[in-house]
């Protein structure tokens, strides 16, 4: 049988059970020829009926014996005592019925539990003890004993549960009653193919159950490229239903939008924040956290208008694009999510926050640019048409014909997906244009056509870096229209615009960086280890038994955070420890009830004791989403990180005690006091908001206004910094420097706001931008505390040699980072500088594990880096050269593990 055939029928008896998260992948069955032998169902049908009654297991150990085949001196029903799970402070022990080794006191396979008849496996457990559901109990059992493989049953179903250390569990549940009927033979068919003897002994080792369950994890990888691209196709669908529906109001909508960069980049985070709000519906959905009940799923569910749209077009495929609603049905619910609301209190909490604020793109809505949707009064919906809206939620939420679940797709899966869209630009087509290969790049083919014939190939190559060569090279040298110049870039044409769009069209530009660097999916296999060797000198500090308030002390930063992969994994990590702390020390009095701990301590960790900068303000905003993700609770706000994570260049900013230097004597009349005075202000008023949870619209809103006091004190502070920021960028030597630090000390001191503003949105608005990150201003906690600096850093900084760093960076960039990093060296890579970076903010005990080039070992980039790092404090504890990235980018980098003695 091919592969395809094989494809479908795992398919087939997928779509019977339903997984929960991923377990299976059918690409990975079929790699390991694993099939359901449908000619012996009958057979095996009879043989399992003998041990069911009245759709019972009345013999679970006849079933595995029998229907499984599993030899019986391989099933152990007394467990060793590493095997049992203790949890102090619920007065609970955890632990398993039996186990089934993979040979005679070797590796074990899977651990079995049952529960007793009519258990619901997902409803919470009353009476003492850890008040959550069996398979959660469950769940931490498989992760602490590292058995990751178990089947739970409760006799009217089985249970196929996949829980891997660090990473997204998964299950499969084969109901009992269905399996001893005609229609069920093929789900009966699967629980053998998965758990029959040949599957967990007799099959070669690359085909058996484990193996199997880690390719699975594995594919998840061709996933992400697959699904980045369709994310992509449908922020080209959602802009060109947002042109639509201007052109409907006769350029009302986007009045004003377009018209200079500002303005579009402006269009550009309404559209993208559009996705990242239906990212979240939908995984909150998978994941339950949404309503389950009627009138959610038939008036406001994402998936629930995809259904609908997905008839519409078998009913009226004609009419779709002449069709509308769809989009108001969208805003409604994206202004329920953020209001809150429903026939009860807990129905659908407010989720206040940047995502959902229905003022921070108010064009979405069909308003003009900065009104308040509280008083603005009617609204009219922007008419995008249904067709627009259904091919955008068909890219999101199909992939090779099935259904996507967002459930079976980690965090740091979305996010890297994601982080695919951004680094782009909405522009205005000058002439009639077209996108071309390999960058989607688009080209105006109106100035293409006027370049004389045999220039325009290197034009071409120079434009987009599209290489035409043969019969495309010399047709397009002779092309006399349009038309001839489409056909001569014939396959090099991209999918994003199979037409020339027409003058003023808007369209996707990806950006020089984008041009310049891929996005790399970065999957726990890569992120987990990295995180966990980098806070072990960290953890070992604190003794073999740390107390919460030491865990919630620790403070982990990412210098460029990107869609916070490493935050996520952290904030993982340190909320297991939080929850062993707790068992040993006592859980906290404000526990709520209904919030499991292990996603409560997770909450707690992303308040207190993560930070993360990017310089690309769309990445903090996924950054946001991704914590938010990994800690959201069904009846609770977001997570509040907006103190935390931050927007601004890593490596270019200045200290407290330099901007004291620059403004000198100033100082009383600029900032109304000394700049340590507001730095002490500012820092008690984070740590209110560290301090407290966001259990409702009250604590948000109180955290919202502590945070825009923050900015108020630190306003003139920035600007200052700025200022010397600016002397530095706006100079071109030493001299011509300094000459103008001391002129802009005077405008400090003496000017007015408006030309000292104009200074610092001039750095900023710059071509390439520069936007500076003044740390100790910024995190004060982490930097006026005793021992300054971070506990522990970690990430994946971007790479770049001198003339990718000269050519999407500020002239004078280069110069920057030689002086702010003494004895570095021009050729030096990137990322040596933000190795140079992490030294300078760890503190002293602390440790950072970055994602390096192949070079950091190597002539300057060494000398920069690694060299100056161990001369200075720095001991490398930890390094890994030629490692593979995980997955399918062609990518090999090194790790380094630096401790700050």
């Amino acid at each position: 049988m091919n592969d395809r055939a094989e494809l479908y029928h795992h398919q087939e008896w997928l779509g019977l059970v339903q997984p929960v998260g991923l377990v299976v992948a059918p690409i990975a069955l079929i790699r390991a020829q694993a099939y359901i032998d449908r000619a012996a169902l009958l057979s095996l049908q009879n043989q399992f009926n003998a041990v069911i009654e009245d759709g019972v297991i009345t013999d679970f150990w006849a079933l595995v014996v029998q229907v499984l085949q599993w030899p019986e001196k391989r099933i152990v029903r007394e467990l060793p005592p590493d095997l049992t799970v203790v949890l102090p402070s619920y007065q609970e022990t955890l632990q398993a019925t039996a186990g089934l080794r993979d040979r005679a006191d070797e590796n074990w396979l899977l651990l079995i539990q049952l529960q007793p008849p009519e258990t619901d496996l997902d409803a919470l457990m009353d009476g003492a003890g850890w008040r959550t559901t069996p398979q959660a109990k469950f769940e931490r059992l498989l992760r602490e004993t590292q058995v990751p493989i178990g089947l739970l049953s409760n006799g009217t179903h089985l249970r196929l549960v996949y829980a891997p250390l660090g990473e997204s569990s998964g299950y499969i549940t084969f109901p009992v009653q269905a399996m001893t009927e005609v229609a069920g033979r093929l789900i009966l068919g699967a629980l053998v193919m998965l758990l029959g003897k040949s599957r967990l002994f007799t099959a070669p080792p690359e085909g058996r159950l484990p193996k199997i369950l880690d390719d699975s994890r594995k594919a998840q990888a061709e996933v992400s490229t697959q699904l980045a691209a369709q994310v992509l196709d449908a922020l080209w669908e959602l802009l060109r239903g947002f042109q639509t529906a201007d052109a409907d109001a006769n350029g009302r909508l986007l009045q004003g939008l377009t018209e200079d960069a500002e303005g579009r980049q402006h269009i550009y985070g309404g559209l993208i924040t559009t996705l990242m709000r239906l990212v979240f519906l939908l995984y909150a959905e998978d994941e339950g956290l949404m309503p389950d009940d009627e009138i959610y799923q038939r008036n406001y569910a994402v998936s629930g208008l995809y259904e609908k749209l997905r008839e519409d077009v078998g009913s009226y495929p004609d009419t779709l694009d002449q069709r509308y609603g769809a989009w108001a049905t969208l805003l409604s619910l994206f202004r329920l999510v953020y209001d809150g609301g429903g026939a009860y209190a807990a129905y659908l909490p407010a989720r206040h926050g940047q995502l959902f604020d229905p003022d921070e793109y108010a064009f979405l809505e069909g308003r003009p640019h900065g009104t308040e949707f509280q008083t603005y009064g009617r609204v009219d919906a922007p008419r995008i048409p249904d067709g627009t809206i259904y091919r955008m939620l068909d890219k999101l939420l199909m992939l090779n014909g099935d259904r996507l679940s967002y459930r079976a797709l980690d965090v740091e899966q979305i996010g890297s997906v994601y982080e695919a869209i951004m680094g782009y630009e909405v522009e205005v087509a000058e002439g009639r244009s077209i996108a071309v290969k390999p960058k989607d790049v688009v080209i105006n083919g109106s100035a293409l056509l006027a370049t004389p014939g045999k220039d325009r190939v290197k034009v071409l190559q120079d434009w987009a870096e599209c290489k035409l060569t043969g019969k495309g090279a010399t047709a397009l040298k002779g092309a006399k229209t349009l038309e001839e110049i489409v056909a001569a870039l014939g396959s090099r044409v991209s999918s994003r615009t199979l037409n020339l769009l027409p003058p003023g069209s808007l369209y996707l530009q990806p950006g020089e960086e984008r041009r310049r660097t891929g996005s790399h999916y970065t999957p726990r296999k890569l992120t987990q280890p990295i995180v966990e060797t980098t806070l072990r000198p960290v953890l070992a500090q604190l003794g073999d038994n740390p107390t919460p308030d030491q865990i919630l002390a620790l403070k982990v930063c990412d210098l460029a955070m990107g869609s916070a992969a490493f935050l996520v994994e952290v904030c993982r990590q340190l909320a297991a420890r939080l929850v062993e702390a707790w068992d040993s020390h006592g859980q906290p009095a404000d526990l709520p009830d209904a919030v499991e701990p292990l996603l409560y301590a997770r909450r707690l960790v992303a308040q207190r004791c993560l930070y993360g900068v990017d310089k690309n303000p769309f990445a903090v905003n996924l950054a946001k989403l991704s914590l938010w993700l990994v800690t959201l609770a069904k009846d609770q706000p977001f997570t509040f990180v907006d103190h935390a994570l931050k927007c601004g260049d890593s490596l270019v900013g200045l200290t407290r005690s330099e901007i004291g230097a620059f403004t000198g004597q100033a100082q009383l009349s600029v900032f109304g006091g000394k700049v340590r005075d507001r730095i002490s202000a500012v820092q008690s008023k984070r740590l209110a908001i560290q301090m407290a949870d966001s259990v409702d619209d009250a604590a948000d809103d109180r955290k919202r206004q502590e945070l825009r006091d923050v900015d108020e004190i630190l306003s003139n502070i920035r600007l200052a910094a700025d200022l010397s920021v600016a002397a530095f960028f706006d100079g071109t030597k030493a001299k011509e420097r300094q000459s103008l630090a001391e002129d802009y000390k005077t405008l400090l001191a003496q000017g007015t706001d408006v030309e000292l503003r104009a200074i610092s949105e001039g750095l900023r608005h710059r071509e390439p931008s520069v936007t500076p990150f003044n740390w100790d201003i910024e995190f004060p906690e982490v930097f006026e505390r005793p021992n300054p600096g971070f506990d522990a850093i970690v990430g994946n900084p971007p790479f770049a040699g001198k003339n990718t760093i000269a050519q999407g960076h500020a002239a004078g960039y280069l110069d920057w980072l030689k002086v702010v990093h003494p004895e570095s060296h021009g050729n030096a890579d990137l990322v040596a500088h933000f190795f140079r970076r992490g030294l300078t903010i760890t503190r002293q005990g602390g440790a950072y594990g970055l994602i390096a080039t192949n070079t950091i070992a190597q002539g300057d980039t060494r000398s920069t880096g690694l060299r100056y790092i161990c001369n200075h404090g720095g001991l490398i504890y930890n390094a890994r050269k030629r490692v593979k990235w995980p997955g399918l980018a062609a990518v090999v980098v090194s790790v380094v593990h630096i401790f700050k003695q």
